[in-house]
């Protein structure tokens, strides 16, 4: 198979994550195409995510939920393995970082809940089409990401607060940016903030909490969007006893286009099987 065509098919590429060829950052991969975050909980946990999930839309469009045990998606991906599909994954254990595999076989459990969440990595072609500049992209690192003073609403356990991502725009190209990702619901829409990083508790921009800083260069301004790593604030804070999610910027990579998220829609019918559990 040509190489270039096999990096842009989504299948190939997952081929070649769970087959450890892949395991950096997927920022660059399957331009296009829609990427998501993952969270899987416990069931008793569950339904908390996922009201955590309808109150909190613009960090956590939900894309797909998993059955308990189910470890092979329908919605965004024929058949894809969530436990080997992903370059990097993060365990957590009573709300601590116990480890970054490279695939979660090991771990699994027939009661862990799969949820995947719509990703800012979906419209960073479609701003590059338009004229914009995607800095992370230019420069070949993950996107920076940080922790805000802005807080979630609460669902059961869940709280936490809200982690965006940050691109610099021209400021005469601020309102373009909008205009383009808000496009894009089921990737988070359009920016929550943008100019001083202050006014939402950001300290310092050359320090993110997650992925890389990005230079800001003159007559640019920092723009934020919402972002898929707020759930793992929220974790930290409730303190689950198991809990797996994503590394930040190692995203599940979908088979849909991007612009088929939003004829797509997010999920908003809780399963029954998680209103029975309760």
């Amino acid at each position: 198979m040509d190489h270039n065509h096999e990096q842009q098919n989504p299948a190939s590429v997952r081929a070649r994550i769970a087959a450890g060829e892949i395991n950096g950052n997927t920022a660059t991969l399957c331009p296009g195409y829609a990427q998501a975050n993952l969270v899987i909980l416990p069931l008793d946990w569950a339904g908390d995510f996922f009201q955590f999930c309808q109150v909190n839309r613009k960090p956590c469009p939900l894309l797909e939920v998993l059955a308990p045990g189910a470890p092979h998606t329908s919605r965004i991906a024929d058949r894809a393995d969530v436990r080997s599909d992903i370059p990097r994954y993060r365990v957590w254990r009573e709300g601590e970082l116990a480890g970054e595999p490279f695939d979660i076989k090991d771990v699994w459990r027939p009661d862990l809940v799969s949820f995947f969440l719509g990703c800012s990595f979906s419209f960073d072609l479609a701003l590059q089409k338009a004229g914009l500049p995607v800095r992370h992209l230019e420069v070949g690192s993950n996107v920076p990401m940080y922790y805000t003073t802005l807080p979630n609403a609460r669902a059961g356990r869940l709280a936490g607060p809200l982690v965006v991502s940050m691109r610099p725009m021209p400021e005469d190209l601020v309102k373009k940016a909008f205009e383009v990702s808000g496009r894009y619901g089921g990737a988070h829409g359009e920016p929550v903030h943008h100019g001083d990083h202050s006014l939402i508790g950001i300290k310092d921009l050359a320090s993110p909490e997650f992925g890389d800083a990005v230079e800001l260069r003159p007559g640019e301004v920092p723009v934020f969007w919402a972002c898929g790593v707020t759930p793992q604030a929220a974790l930290m804070e409730a303190k689950p006893p198991f809990a797996i999610t994503h590394a930040p910027g190692h995203m599940f990579i979908s088979d849909l286009r991007s612009e088929e998220l939003d004829d797509l829609g997010p999920v908003q019918e809780e399963p029954t099987w998680l209103r029975a559990d309760r």
